[in-house]
């Protein structure tokens, strides 16, 4: 063994009582010292003294988070995200892109076709066309918009109470929306807004409502009835937390993905019904701007100016393929059995 020099002799004096509690002062330092890669200890580093992986700071991403990314890869969401965009930018400033006013008309000009300024012609009134189309954006989506908002809270609240509390309110509510799925969409629409003489788009609004409230309340039933059934629910329940509280907190965020991927489909659906209606004379009526309006006026002229039919035709069924699109691709992203 190598020669070790001895302690000399005050340290070894000192290793008495005034030693011991230096030792004991230095383990009780060390015990009090946080544990490296804690909060508020020293950070565990590599050789290089790099930092931790990512990964193992990485936090599990939620369902809403999966979504969004997996949309965000989707090309089908991307071009439809940006058609939906551009006809809520138009519908919020049509000036921005069509200067004049849709209802300014020149009979000499009626039926003629394309000119400079006027790229989509004339229809048979004398009015510009690429005016109108642009401007019946804004008709179309303020309907669809706002009768999805209206159909998916008035059918989520009625679905969710009747598949929480079941019982005799589930039996009633079935009958109810048994009664609304046997009434014909559109001969529904031309026995009650034949009747209406407003020319606001509300009447329509309330129309499409009015029966569109079923097929949402039957979609956030079964979600909720699905979601009473987990874990999470019963652990809820056990702890004594009330129904309002599990109904808001537990089980509503984890079954409106249903209904949000049906409402977002179903809002191409509701723009296509307003312009039928429109189209049977029985929805919106002039002076409104509709595309419905528009198709129905030119369809008399279809052989002399098949612009005038044409340019608002495609701009509709571009909007009602959008938002299908649209749906679609956020149930692909939302459904885990199709990941």
């Amino acid at each position: 063994m190598p020669d070790q020099p001895f302690p000399p002799e005050g340290a070894i004096a000192g290793s008495g009582a005034g030693g011991a509690m230096n030792l004991a002062a230095g383990e009780a330092a060390t015990l009090d010292r946080p544990p490296s890669g804690l909060p508020g200890g020293p950070q565990s580093t590599g050789p290089a003294g790099a930092a931790p992986s990512a990964a193992s700071a990485e936090r599990p991403r939620s369902l809403w988070s999966d979504a969004w990314r997996d949309l965000r890869r989707n090309p089908v969401f991307v071009v439809s995200a940006l058609i939906i965009l551009f006809l809520l930018f138009i519908s919020l400033w049509p000036s921005a892109i069509a200067s004049g006013s849709p209802l300014e008309c020149d009979l000499a000009k009626a039926q003629q076709g394309s000119a400079p300024g006027h790229p989509f012609g004339y229809d048979g009134q004398g009015c510009d066309v690429y005016t109108r189309t642009v401007y019946g954006a804004r008709t179309s989506v303020m309907v669809g918009v706002c009768a999805t908002l209206g159909v998916a809270v008035l059918g989520s609240v009625l679905g969710a109470l009747a598949g929480f509390f079941g019982g005799p309110w589930d039996s009633f509510l079935s009958r109810i929306t048994d009664i609304f799925f046997a009434i014909p969409v559109v001969l529904g629409g031309l026995v009650l807004l034949s009747v209406v003489t407003s020319n606001s788009v509300w009447p329509v609004i309330g129309f499409i409502v009015l029966l569109g409230w079923p097929q949402i309340s039957r979609i956030a039933r079964g979600a909720v009835i699905t979601a009473q059934q987990n874990d999470y629910v019963q652990a809820a329940r056990a702890l004594g937390a009330s129904n309002s509280r599990v109904l808001l907190r537990h089980i509503a965020p984890n079954a409106v993905a249903p209904v949000i991927v049906v409402a977002t489909i179903a809002l191409g659906t509701y723009i296509a019904l307003e312009a039928t209606l429109s189209y049977l004379g029985v929805g919106l009526k002039p002076p409104s701007v509709s595309w419905g309006i528009d198709i129905s006026a030119a369809s008399p002229y279809i052989r002399n100016a098949p612009h005038a039919l044409l340019w608002p035709s495609g701009a509709l069924a571009l909007t009602v393929l959008a938002f299908i699109m649209l749906g679609d691709a956020v149930r692909d992203a939302l459904d885990p059995k199709l990941r």
